[in-house]
């Protein structure tokens, strides 16, 4: 219990801080920006350029990413109801995001989730590919704590399960 504690009183100190940091323009916009990709448009057209050009393995790597990430999406919305744990901007307002949340529970983070198993799921197919996918996937992840709609700890669980996902699917493509 004492770690669980520990976990929770880091995550309100670190989102009282970020609430409060009136962050430079540019990274707004990029914040914004990469959260409103998260959303899955991104993924999408990441999913079309690999079916258009991904050569003989496209096939294996879209099943394996849209598995992963259909994993992940009801992973994800059976956590939050059974965590039901509050958000960040329900606890304390944004000091310049403005963003409504898609949902009301915070744990964990469905934006991270699914962008790590789509991310990690193309980059096992094309590991050439992996240094951006992960880029993009860490970009949304961090907008979901500069925008106060997730904890930190919200934001590692969605990444690690969502990672997990993609290489325990992939490794069935494999």
């Amino acid at each position: 219990m004492a770690f669980f504690t520990f976990i929770s009183a880091s995550d309100h100190s670190l989102m009282r801080r970020v609430n409060r940091w009136p962050a430079p323009k540019w990274l707004r916009l990029w914040m914004i920006y990469a959260t409103r990709g998260g959303d899955g448009w991104l993924w999408y057209l990441m999913g079309l350029a690999i079916l258009l050009f991904g050569g003989e393995r496209r096939a294996a790597a879209t099943a394996s990413a849209g598995i992963a990430a259909g994993m992940s999406i009801a992973l994800f919305l059976g956590l939050k109801r059974v965590t039901g744990r509050k958000r960040p901007c329900q606890i304390e307002p944004h000091c310049w995001a403005r963003l409504l949340p898609p949902d009301q529970f915070s744990f964990p983070s469905g934006h991270a989730m699914t962008a790590f198993a789509v991310a990690s799921s193309l980059g096992h197919f094309y590991p050439f590919l992996a240094p951006g996918l992960l880029f993009c996937a860490i970009s949304v992840a961090a907008s979901r704590i500069l925008l106060g709609m997730h904890f930190l700890s919200d934001v590692v669980a969605g990444a690690a399960l969502g990672a997990g996902l993609a290489y325990g699917v992939a490794g069935l493509f494999a």
